[in-house]
């Protein structure tokens, strides 16, 4: 077998040939939602994604006779190791052709990246971090997946298991289906809901990130500085800086639904809020951007198929935060509810709650009690350096 060479994708060209084998991969897939080139060539640019203010990354490309076989990202992440005193690599942007020799070439180079840089565990995939998009598919692979989460063929799952990587955490979508003809949250849950806003004397608005994009920043970014904040006892969780926080909203700004978005207050002060994102996959994969078509022109049919067409008929439930001292005081029952009330008013066929460690028993027993089911699995994995 012919000799495979992995090599740093370091220049604009090379980051693109990175960017753009994830076509070859995927083509012909009914499931696969094609990102945005000028979104992955701005999130793979140190200069523009702040990331790379504190941490790094190292973009690499296996090439067998010349051709592109493979991708992934070796990735250091400061923050994190300082927060869990861990010594804890990570690899992203991991995309291969069905082939373990070339699996092998990947993940060898990766951690021996990492180990440069003094980290003892290979951990992922996270690209670039727990708040970007995490974790390998392993189960529920019929059908697209929501906005910002990953999405692979069923063969990564043998490639990454054979190599030795061995199961570090899994995260779970919850799916709430909406029945046709139902006009209201489920009475149980609605009662819960009520009663806890009575209870905690809170009361529950709709944001407006178009017109008060800075007052809304900063209430989420209060919530979320909180001990930052209210995922500081979750697994992984790394808190955002400012800068990554107001990165993070710019780029939700362009596709969030104001109606998705609320904000629980207590006596005028916010006490928690909870994203949802209308589901773009649908529009975007119809617009299918790709190499060698403009965007303006993806963008123009992906509006039309979006606002003209009305192909969104589900959402995402993404974010939902609540400070310690008001997390038993049903705040979390009662965004959700009333995220659910909006999806039925909008004609949605349901939404997804994703993703939710698999150990966050408190987030579990709400979305079940919500009618959810658990019906997706994203893995993420570790493996020793040496």
């Amino acid at each position: 077998m012919t000799e495979i060479i992995v090599s740093p994708a370091s220049t604009p060209a090379e980051r693109s040939e990175f960017i753009n084998f994830q076509w070859q991969i995927y083509k012909g897939d009914p499931y696969w939602v094609p990102p945005l080139l000028s979104e992955r060539t701005a999130f793979w640019d140190k200069s523009k994604n702040p990331f790379y203010e504190h941490s790094d990354a190292q973009m690499f490309v296996a090439r067998r006779d010349g051709k592109i076989v493979g991708t992934i990202a070796a990735i250091h992440n400061t923050r994190h190791n300082e927060l869990h005193k861990e010594n804890t690599g990570f690899f992203g942007g991991f995309e291969c052709i069905d082939d373990p020799a070339v699996a092998r070439a990947l993940f060898d180079r990766a951690k021996s990246w990492v180990a440069g840089k003094g980290d003892a565990v290979l951990r992922g995939p996270m690209t670039v971090s727990i708040n970007d998009e995490v974790g390998l598919l392993v189960d529920g692979f019929d059908g697209q997946p929501q906005p910002l989460m990953t999405y692979n063929p069923r063969y990564y799952v043998g490639l990454v298991d054979g190599y030795g990587f061995k199961k570090a955490m899994d995260l779970w979508a919850w799916w709430n289906p909406i029945q046709p003809g139902q006009s209201k949250v489920d009475d149980k849950v609605m009662r819960v809901a009520e009663i806890s806003k009575k209870r905690g004397k809170f009361t529950l608005r709709k944001a407006d990130i178009q017109k008060h994009l800075e007052r809304e920043v900063g209430v989420i970014r209060k919530i979320w500085a909180s001990y930052d904040g209210a995922w500081a006892e979750n697994w992984g969780h790394v808190p955002v800086t400012e800068h990554e926080l107001n990165h993070i909203v710019q780029g939700l700004k362009g596709f969030a639904d104001n109606d998705l978005i609320y904000i629980a207050e207590k006596d005028g002060e916010p006490i928690g809020f909870s994203i949802s994102l209308p589901n773009v996959s649908t529009p975007l994969r119809l617009a299918y951007p790709k190499p060698g078509t403009p965007e303006v022109i993806t963008l123009i049919k992906m509006i039309w198929h979006w606002k003209v067409r009305k192909t969104i008929n589900s959402c995402r439930f993404m974010l939902l935060g609540v400070l310690p001292d008001y997390r038993a005081a049903g705040v979390d029952a009662a965004l959700i509810a009333e995220t659910l009330k909006t999806a039925i008013q909008k004609g949605y066929v349901g939404g997804e709650l994703s993703w939710i460690l698999e150990n966050n028993d408190a987030m579990n027993k709400v979305n079940k009690l919500g009618g959810g089911t658990v019906y997706r699995t994203y893995r993420i994995y570790d493996a020793p350096v040496n």
